[in-house]
């Protein structure tokens, strides 16, 4: 379950000497600034530094993106999907380079980092393509037939701020700034200061497919220096992260009068139900539970199986958890890399002990595998939860999951439910039409039936969000993009004031207008 690594795998990517440092000479800041060291998890060695912006920082690139802005709202919206298919043509053909800039900065293994990749040009298509539609003027019920009309346009809010994360710094960074782009808006992104680099790479391709000067800035620094600068200068803030940290952002968006998408925290339950067939599920619990070492919002952390097949999944989720491959190696091999950082270990091994302290059962993993990498942790199964842990209430962000025996179907939902989070779930059966019942009870943004998580994130045509404490808003879809619009109702009369006319009295005209109110709501019934 592991390979061996060494200081010697930083220098197996493909990255030229100083391609990071160039990197860091896109980020534009009036004078010297302090920098901040960038370090990678494969060797928790020191590969590149960043400027730690200052607030007047963050205003001087607002007025930048603000004036790139004029003109890239007039230009046509195909004009701006064709740069937005440039872009993604050149994600696909630099991926090597992205995925080495990824796997250095979050330590991850490739195949994950490859689902990164995989998102950009899939989200600036679905884009691109529909975008003019969405866009589009549209027509809606007059107040009077015939006597006038209704139409709503829709406008760039102006700058999107966004505040991307480190698990998933590449898709993370472009699947909320590609709509805004296409919508007409400028983006400024403060990515997270551990992945600052595959953001920076990432804006390189976005000019190179010509998208035009200052329109994608990036400000780089500390998060409560930053962050809060950020969200007092742009139009609309889209934020992916921490549950606490989203209420800051939000309280402070309110106060600001801006609009604001929040996607969250997640503890996600998998529902195994009896018709399941316990190999393919425990294949689906593995994909889930350890992708990215566990750190997805979208993954499964509690799994709930009916005890009719409980013994039968486990001893096949147990058997496939212990056969992964746990390595750093920039190639297809390992399965499961490295967590972020040393104090993110701390945690995840602060969770599984209390819980084993607790009276629950390890059954896998539970160890850190320092002789793998500085922050490797195997892939962890627990059983017999103390349902008041911290592992089965708060997130744990890590390769670790704890499954539960349940009585039946309507246990298994009532459990997966006894949640404050309400990102994603998953439901797992031979009987797709009853899985897909069994979703629809399910609090949670997007459930998922026969598979962890995948088939809901790619399907970009629909909306991805959380319930609860898992967030506001929506990406993907038709929603991800009018999130950055402001709609204009435009409304004309045919007749002049709707009023009563000259030489009628205002009892006869308040007579006519019952009626005809009277009529418009028959009609309304009556006509599909």
């Amino acid at each position: 379950m592991s390979r061996t690594s060494g200081s010697r795998i930083v220098e197996e990517t493909t990255l030229k000497s100083g391609h990071l440092e160039r990197l860091a000479t896109r980020i534009e800041t009036p004078g010297d600034r302090p920098s901040l060291e960038v370090r990678t998890p494969v060797t928790d060695e020191t590969i590149g530094a960043i400027p730690a912006c200052t607030a007047d920082d963050v205003v001087d690139a607002v007025e930048r993106a603000r004036s790139a802005q004029v003109d890239w709202e007039r230009a046509p919206v195909d004009q701006r999907a064709a740069v937005l298919e440039r872009f993604g043509d050149l994600v696909l053909k630099r991926r090597e380079e992205l995925l080495d800039v990824v796997q250095l900065e979050t330590g991850k293994a490739r195949h994950h980092a490859v689902e990164e990749i995989l998102d950009v040009p899939l989200t600036c298509s679905y884009y691109a393509t529909n975008g003019t539609s969405i866009l589009a003027d549209d027509d809606r019920a007059a107040a009077v037939p015939l006597a006038s009309d209704a139409t709503v346009t829709y406008d760039p809010v102006g700058v999107v701020g966004v505040i991307s994360p480190w698990n998933y710094p590449l898709t993370l960074a472009m699947t909320d700034a590609i709509p805004a782009l296409l919508a007409g808006n400028a983006v400024v992104c403060k990515p997270d200061e551990r992945t600052p680099f595959i953001a920076l790479a990432l804006a390189n391709l976005l000019a190179e497919a010509g998208l035009p000067d200052d329109l994608f800035q990036i400000v780089t620094g500390d998060g409560a220096t930053v962050g809060p600068a950020l969200i007092d200068e742009v139009d609309y803030v889209a934020f992916t992260g921490g549950t606490e940290t989203g209420r800051t952002v939000a309280e402070r968006a309110g106060r600001n009068l801006i609009g604001c998408s929040l996607e969250l925290g997640g503890k996600n339950p998998m529902l195994v139900l009896d018709d399941a067939d316990p190999g393919t599920a425990a294949r689906g619990a593995v994909k889930g539970a350890f992708t990215n070492a566990g750190q997805l919002c979208l993954a499964p952390e509690r799994i709930y199986v009916d005890d009719r097949r409980y013994d039968e999944f486990l001893d096949a989720l147990v058997g496939a958890t212990r056969r992964l491959d746990l390595g750093l190696e920039f190639d297809y091999g390992p399965e499961v890399g490295s967590l972020i950082d040393g104090d993110h270990l701390e945690s995840v091994r602060e969770h599984v002990e209390r819980a084993v302290a607790d009276g629950g059962s390890l059954l896998s993993g539970g160890r850190a595998r320092p002789d793998v990498g500085p922050f490797c942790y195997e892939p962890t199964i627990l059983t017999d939860v103390d349902p008041d842990s911290r592992v089965a209430c708060e997130e744990t962000f890590g390769p670790v999951v704890s499954v539960h025996p349940v009585s039946g179907v309507d246990e298994a939902i009532e459990r997966a439910n006894d949640s404050e989070y309400g990102l994603n779930a998953s439901v797992w059966t031979t009987d797709r039409e009853r899985g897909r019942a069994v979703a629809r009870q399910i609090d949670c943004g997007t459930v998922c039936v026969n598979d962890p998580y995948t088939v809901g994130w790619a399907a970009t045509d629909a909306p991805m969000g959380g319930f609860g404490d898992s967030g506001l808003g929506r990406r993907h879809g038709p929603e991800g993009l009018r999130r950055y619009v402001d709609a204009r109702t435009i409304a004309t009369s045919r007749i002049g004031p709707l009023d009563a006319p000259p030489g009628v009295s205002p009892r006869w005209f308040a007579r006519f207008m019952l009626g005809l109110t009277n009529v418009q709501r028959r009609l309304t019934r009556w006509l599909p």
